[in-house]
Parts: C-alpha cells; structure tokens; sequence
C-alpha cells in the first residue's frame, strides 16, 4: 500500500512541475484562502493532474471530496496519495454500483459548491440527491457532454443554480480539446495495441475540436485520414483542411483503425461493424460509452481480453473487431490523459471559475452561464508569462478607433 501511495505522490510531485499557471493562481490566492467555509464535491477523472487541480483548492482554503467521472478512469496509486489530504472516494475498475455509490458519497457533504466533468453530479443534484443541493451556489463543467446535459435541463425549466460552461471558454475548448485529446487519444491507442499508425487509414467520427486534434494528430502520424460528420458545416470544414469525408458506414470497410468523438449516442452501430474490414480497431474518445454499441457487440460476438483494455470480438461471421477501453474514453482507461500543460489550463479556468461562482453565486439566476471573458483573457496572460512571451496592447487612440474606449 505504501508503494502505492508514493507512486502517487510522485505522478502529483511530476506534474506539479509542468502546471505553473496552478501555482502562479495558487500563490496569488493562498494567504487569503477565498474558499474558506466553503464544500466542493468533485467528480473528475481521477489521475495526478486532477489531484493537483483539488490540492490547489483545498491551499485556498475549501473542503473538498472528491471521485472519478468515470468508473474505470480513476488511477489507484493517485487516489491513495490524495486520501492523505482529503476524502476520495474512487478505485480503478470499479463497478457501475460502486461508481454510483461513490457519486453519492461525494455528494454527501453537501456542496457548496461542484465541479462535474460529464454531468452525473448534475445529474443526482437534480433527481435522487435533490436535498443534497439546497446549500449548492452553482457548478462548474468540464466536457462538451456535461454541458449539453445542463442546457437540456436549462431549456426544461429544470435547472437549479448556475452552471459555468468552462468546456466552452477559448482557452479550454481551443486547446484542451485539440490538442489535449489529438495527443493523448494516440498516445493511448498506440500504448495499448503497439501498432505502427503510418499508412493506416483512420476513421475519426465526428469532427468538433476534440475529432479536429484526433485528425491532425493521425495525419502527423502518417495515416490517410477520413472523417465523418452530420454537420454540414464541420464536414466543409474538414474537406478543406484536405480530409476525405464519408458516411461511417462507407468508411468504415475500409478502416483500420475508428475513433468516435460526437458526444452522441450510436455514433457506430453494430450495423456499421458488420460492414467493417476483418481487425478494424474500435476506440472511443467521448466521455460515456455509448458512441459505440458495445452492448450489442458484446452480446452477439465471442469476447476475450488479449491484452490491458484491449478485447477481441469474434463476430457471428468470423470477422475480428478489437475494442480498446471497452469502449470509454480510451485516453483516460487506456492512458494518462491529457498532458499536464494542457489540463493547466483546463484546471486553472476551474479554479476561477469557481471563484467567480463563490463571490457571485448567490446572485445569479438558475442558467448555463459562459465563464466571465476577464477569466478566459487572464488564464491566457498567464499561460505567456508563463512561457516567458510579450505581446503588444493597443494604444488608447487604437482602443478609440475600435470602439473600446
């Protein structure tokens, strides 16, 4: 169990050195400590960068509990090392119960507080664990799916407190989202199955800016790369940055390898792996695991396990599909996440985002709310002090012309 614990705290000590917009925040805040008083619930991929992003908070002063946003995702050798500062409540390969339970038990402090990454905390507050929530200011999101789920409680009438959409802000969508997820679902893909990239043919379906990383990432890897899309737009989009785009079930016959990144349900269906070619290798880079039927899969093919969160499936016919993660978020099962530069970022939005939500909580309405643009602009400036990059600022005459003044 020790040697666990240290493992973990050397993930947390490693990453601390390559997240200095953290620490620059953290230092900022640390003596005045904004959140004191105040219960945080998280539920967030438990691996080293997250647990840096709950030590941050816990140094301004809040009381946290924490989980994983994903049964498999959670890292036990972190979640060790982190319990000696706070309660956690998660474990690699749990059971969708002992998620479930693990959910409720974060919730059972009574937040104040709350920072989802796809919804489920959302979720709860809102249905079974409704009392939970009387004291809760707002939340903040971390994914394009746990949003979605907000907005849909939005337009219902349903939702209860402000949400901060911190998926959507510039500085985490542009790069968490492209250049987080382009390199660490590769990453991965490549750790898991040990196969070369360069002149496969990748199939990414769906091209937001998760799918658009995928795609760059599997271009600079050497593979002829299709795309599919349902938006026209996206699709035009891809077209002209010189991908092919086709519907997955023409592309996906000749695919080696699939990627799914929608955010929606059946993005590939079992219909779609029936026409696939004999050993396609099927990935999924959304948050729940229903972009793939794997339900299906599993039920109708001869199923074993060839190596760690790498399975293969034996279809009726004899054709050979291979599913990594079991169909989760492969870069999260199969991998380390995102890199710690990236989640940075990601995580110092959280942070003041959460400070914004803790100053000015009780005065917002029930809504998704965008996070404030001095938050987005000042995690931008801090991520070029951090390089050691200037840049120039318009003259008060440039201010007047534009309208600014």
């Amino acid at each position: 169990m020790e040697d666990l614990k240290e493992r973990g705290r050397e993930k947390i000590r490693w990453v601390r050195e390559h997240m200095p917009i953290l620490a620059l925040l953290e230092d900022r805040y640390a003596r005045e400590k904004p959140l004191s008083g105040k219960r945080v619930a998280m539920a967030i991929h438990l691996e080293a960068k997250t647990a840096r992003l709950a030590l941050a908070l816990k140094a301004l002063g809040a009381e946290l509990a924490v989980t994983s946003s994903n049964p498999l995702s959670a890292k036990d050798d972190v979640a060790q090392a982190l319990a000696e500062e706070m309660p956690v409540y998660a474990r690699g390969e749990a059971t969708e119960e002992e998620y479930r339970e693990f959910l409720g038990q974060v919730l059972s402090i009574r937040p104040h507080l709350v920072l989802d990454d796809g919804g489920d905390l959302a979720h709860l507050l809102h249905t079974e664990a409704w009392e939970l929530g009387h004291e809760t200011l707002g939340l903040c999101e971390e994914t394009t799916t746990g949003v979605v789920r907000l907005k849909k409680l939005e337009r219902a009438g349903k939702l209860r407190f402000p949400a901060v959409a911190v998926n959507d802000a510039q500085m985490k969508s542009l790069f968490d989202n492209r250049y987080g997820t382009g390199q660490s679902v590769w990453d991965a893909i490549m750790r898991t199955t040990n196969l070369l990239v360069a002149g496969k043919t990748v199939l990414v379906v769906g091209y937001g800016w998760c799918g658009k990383g995928i795609a760059q990432r599997a271009r600079g890897l050497g593979a002829e790369v299709v795309v599919a899309e349902v938006d026209p737009i996206r699709a035009a989009e891809a077209v002209l940055e010189g991908f092919r785009v086709a519907p997955v079930r023409e592309a996906i016959r000749t695919a080696d390898f699939v990627i799914t990144a929608t955010g929606c349900v059946d993005a590939v269906t079992y219909a779609d792996i029936l026409a696939a070619k004999d050993g396609v290798i099927l990935a999924n880079a959304g948050h729940f695991d229903v972009e793939i039927d794997v339900r299906t899969l599993y039920a109708k093919a001869q199923v074993r396990k060839l190596r760690d969160h790498l399975e293969e499936c034996v279809l009726p016919q004899g054709k050979r599909v291979y599913l990594l993660a079991k169909g989760r978020l492969v870069n999260l099962v199969a991998g380390d996440g995102h890199p710690a530069e990236i989640m940075d970022l990601s995580f110092s939005l959280q942070l003041l985002s959460l400070l914004w939500l803790a100053r000015e909580g009780k005065n917002l309405g029930p809504k998704v709310y965008a996070v404030p643009r001095e938050i987005d602009e000042e995690v931008a400036r801090l991520f070029l002090r951090s390089r050691g990059v200037k840049i120039d600022a318009l003259t008060p005459e440039q201010r007047a012309y534009l309208g600014l003044a």
